[in-house]
């Protein structure tokens, strides 16, 4: 058998339009974090679990590259979801994860 004849057909891709959000946004159930750690752990470990939920939110509306997750588009984001604003190094960081995603 021909290997073209073993190829699937191609599927309407859903990077070309956006996809809605799922609402309402219903967060993992929270556990307590280790104690004894420094303060600054807990506040970097805060801020990359924002980070990573607000990538995954752009994500999910069809933000697939770091340049289109403008500031305001992460902080309208946040909002959607439920989230306090993310500070500048928060923006940051998702558009790290967004770069290193692919």
């Amino acid at each position: 058998m021909p290997a073209a004849a073993l190829k699937p057909k191609p599927t309407q891709s859903t990077s070309k339009r956006a996809v809605l959000l799922d609402l309402p946004y219903e967060p993992v159930e929270k556990r307590p974090l280790p104690p004894g750690r420094p303060r600054d752990w807990y506040v970097t470990h805060n801020r990359r679990l924002k980070a990573m939920r607000l990538a995954i939110a752009l994500l999910d509306t069809g933000v697939y590259v770091p340049n289109q997750a403008r500031n305001e588009t992460i902080r309208s984001t946040a909002e959607l979801i439920g989230v306090h604003p993310p500070s500048d190094t928060t923006c940051h960081m998702v558009r790290a994860l967004l770069r290193y995603s692919r």
